[in-house]
């Protein structure tokens, strides 16, 4: 979806994996599910914030999450898309935050 415009230079497949991926490979931004196994999203993102507190991190959460969604930007995430999305809108998140 992105390969057009944008390098993905990585994927984790749980919270754990994300901030190991975060710190091998230091990406300009990080789109992360809340809803992850064996560390959610949140978890993943505190770590990450921890490690580097100029992080952008990209939630994306389906929306009866909404209270998800304010505790990670109260958190430190830098924005967030609902899901289902459209390319455009995630390419415009982006685009904010480079």
């Amino acid at each position: 979806m992105l390969g057009e415009q944008h390098e993905v230079c990585g994927e984790a497949s749980n919270g754990l994996e994300a901030i190991e991926k975060y710190k091998e490979l230091k990406p300009d931004i990080v789109t992360m599910d809340i809803t992850m196994p064996h560390m959610h999203g949140i978890e993943a993102m505190r770590h990450i914030l921890d490690f580097d507190r100029d992080a952008k991190i990209l939630i994306c959460s389906a929306i009866g999450h909404r209270q998800k969604v304010l505790e990670a930007m109260k958190t430190g995430a830098s924005d967030f898309v609902v899901k289902p999305f459209q390319k455009e809108q995630m390419l415009d998140a982006i685009a904010r935050l480079l």
